[in-house]
């Protein structure tokens, strides 16, 4: 898995990010064993005391779950991947959108920018 740790914000935020953007995504699979805290720390180099209190943060949020001496596993609730994927688009968009209005465009200019790019998409 890729990681990338930046210091704008702190390193288990970042990680709880990255792993639920994972998950959405099907970079891990619904319903399947995670690696150890230890296995996880080591590929992000991240102390294992930061990697254990994100995923407890996981845990707490629903996206993962403990099973006594089997580890932890991702949660197989697709009502919940797919609202939170919902959210992190419409987090983005937000995000971008109020980039376009601070450079000066309209939301008539936004839309017909939009309908450029996927026209673009489209005929690639």
């Amino acid at each position: 898995m890729e990681w990338k740790i930046d210091n704008n914000k702190p390193v288990y935020i970042q990680l709880v990010e990255q792993l639920k953007v994972k998950i959405i995504s099907g970079e891990i699979e619904l319903d399947s064993k995670l690696d150890s805290v230890r296995s996880l720390a080591a590929d992000a180099m991240v102390n294992p005391n930061t990697m254990q209190k994100a995923l407890a943060e996981l845990e707490r949020e629903g996206f993962v779950y403990s099973k006594r001496t089997s580890g932890r596993f991702v949660t197989d609730n697709t009502e919940l991947i797919e609202n939170e994927r919902k959210n992190l688009v419409k987090d983005n968009v937000k995000k971008t959108l109020d980039t376009l209005i601070n450079l000066g465009y309209t939301n008539e200019e936004i839309l017909n920018l939009v309908e450029e790019i996927l026209r673009e998409d489209n005929n690639e």
